[in-house]
């Protein structure tokens, strides 16, 4: 992480408690967590939404997830991370929930054809036409 990286996920971690943290800061089980925090942090910044914004967003969504039997254990974290993520730049207008669907489907056909431990590239033919 570079330096003003570094200083806006610290600011996030204190904006937003219930991150997953070390000494270092953030804490990601894969790197698509690392991905999703970065770009909730960057859409911050761009002002996109409000620290306040956002964890009432998230909290909304993890309260969905656990009505609908997420127990919570978490490993859901940045999954809902990410469903909010999609939520907030549905609603602010950045793109529409069927733009997000074409894009969750063609990196789903991406990996499915790439080998483990390759990068995942997507191609024209990964959107069906």
């Amino acid at each position: 992480m570079t330096a003003p990286d570094r200083h806006a996920a610290l600011a996030a971690t204190r904006a937003l408690p219930g991150i997953p943290v070390d000494q270092d800061g953030p804490v990601f089980r894969e790197p698509w967590e690392a991905h999703a925090f970065a770009m909730a942090v960057t859409l911050h910044a761009r002002g996109l939404f409000t620290w306040p914004e956002w964890a009432a967003a998230i909290a909304e969504e993890i309260s969905r997830a656990q009505e609908a039997g997420d127990a919570d254990c978490g490993d859901t974290y940045y999954r809902h991370w990410l469903a909010t993520l999609e939520r907030l730049v549905a609603e602010k207008g950045v793109t529409t929930p069927a733009h997000l669907a074409r894009y969750r489907d063609a990196w789903d056909h991406a990996a499915d054809r790439t080998p483990h431990g390759k990068p995942i590239e997507l191609r024209p033919e990964d959107f069906g036409g």
